[in-house]
């Protein structure tokens, strides 16, 4: 028998081909979208999976000191670029969000999701265990998540700003910081509802009137939730079939190769389908949360479990709210919704889990 060379041996298959089952499941309901055309979704989607997964796998295999020691500096670029959307940047879908960089749309506030993981994971890694109970555990955090929140609620885009704020608090609560300051927000954040409602932009505020009565406008704040419930529960049991989507078809479900790409799928695959999609994210996220578990050194574990936590973010988030469980906001599917900036930013969260993994394999577990 051939041996197989170590090099193929370190290469994760079974990693690889979950995120390739995702995807390519994905290409198919991005080619019906297109009424049965590779073009303009699937091909282009497509290439970029493929470009990614090189990344992904080249970033797996890089020292994760590089990453805690570059994290500020990665913190402090994206910062920069959320500057530079707001000077350089243009409208799309009445937001100004992307910046154009010729073959990508970039999305500054989607890699901000990594970037401030990092960036905390590697604070709380250096602060001595018993600070973590002092102002002085705090009030950096705050700033660091605070700025770019702020950025992108400017763009504005509240989805991606409250995911942003969730994934800090993530590492902020695995890091041990004392639980009556969660409790405490908690508490400050109900009491300051109806002042940050009004400071919501009007179609913002509509958004979260028509989830609290999602019949009241069905034809204006409400169409698209009320096609994407229509498209869902058409579907049934087994669906209408490959490429026989009705809603998706006939254009009456909106964004339906983005944001409600769930709906587009549920009405030609069903219910099989959607439960197929659940454990393959369920197979993904018991994957990273092992490596969590697992991680030798402190950055690697908070780092570890605030990717983990983005990753299902982007998750729960889509698919409540193409259920009607959440208001609407611009959070795309993982890996199955159209687009390069989303896409980068969970194939970046999989590389730098998958870095942690390797440094566990390679090196004593220590903490400090």
């Amino acid at each position: 028998m051939i041996p197989v060379p170590p090099a193929i041996q370190r290469i994760p298959w079974k990693l690889i081909a979950l995120l390739s089952a995702i995807t390519g499941f994905g290409l198919l309901v991005l080619y019906s979208a297109a009424g049965g055309s590779m073009t303009p979704w699937a091909l282009n989607q497509g290439v970029r999976f493929l470009v990614f997964l090189i990344g992904m796998l080249i970033l797996g295999r890089i020292k994760l000191k590089f990453f805690e020691d570059f994290a500020y500096l990665a913190y402090l670029a994206v910062v920069a670029l959320l500057f530079a959307v707001e000077l350089l940047g243009f409208v799309g879908g009445g937001s100004q969000r992307w910046i154009n960089l010729g073959f990508i749309n970039l999305q500054p506030s989607e890699l901000m999701k990594v970037t401030i993981v990092l960036a905390l994971a590697r604070f709380y890694a250096q602060l001595p265990p018993g600070s973590t109970r002092t102002i002085t555990a705090l009030w950096p955090a705050l700033v660091m998540i605070g700025l770019p929140a702020g950025l992108v609620m400017l763009q504005p885009d509240l989805g991606t700003a409250l995911a942003i704020c969730a994934s800090g608090a993530i590492v902020m609560f695995v890091s041990g910081l004392p639980l009556w300051w969660f409790g405490s927000a908690a508490i400050a954040g109900a009491a300051a509802l109806p002042v940050l409602f009004s400071m919501l932009h009007d179609y913002q505020q509509k958004r979260v009137l028509i989830f609290l009565d999602p019949e009241s406008d069905p034809l204006g704040a409400g169409y698209h939730i009320s096609q994407s419930k229509i498209a869902i529960g058409s579907g049934g049991i087994g669906g209408k079939g490959f490429l026989n989507g009705s809603q998706s078809h006939l254009d009456y479900l909106p964004e339906g190769h983005t944001d409600f790409i769930f709906a587009t799928m549920a009405e030609e695959w069903g219910l099989i389908g959607g439960v197929a999609l659940l454990i393959a994210f369920f197979l993904l996220l018991r994957w990273s949360t092992r490596i969590a578990l697992g991680a030798r050194t402190r950055f690697g574990q908070l780092a570890a479990t605030g990717l983990t936590m983005t990753i299902f973010f982007y998750i729960a988030i889509n698919l409540m709210m193409v259920m009607g469980l959440a208001p609407v906001v611009g959070i795309p599917l993982p890996l199955f919704s159209y687009g390069g900036s989303s896409m980068l930013t969970i194939m970046t969260c999989v590389g730098i889990i998958l870095a942690i993994d390797n440094d566990s394999k390679t090196g004593t577990r220590r903490f400090h």
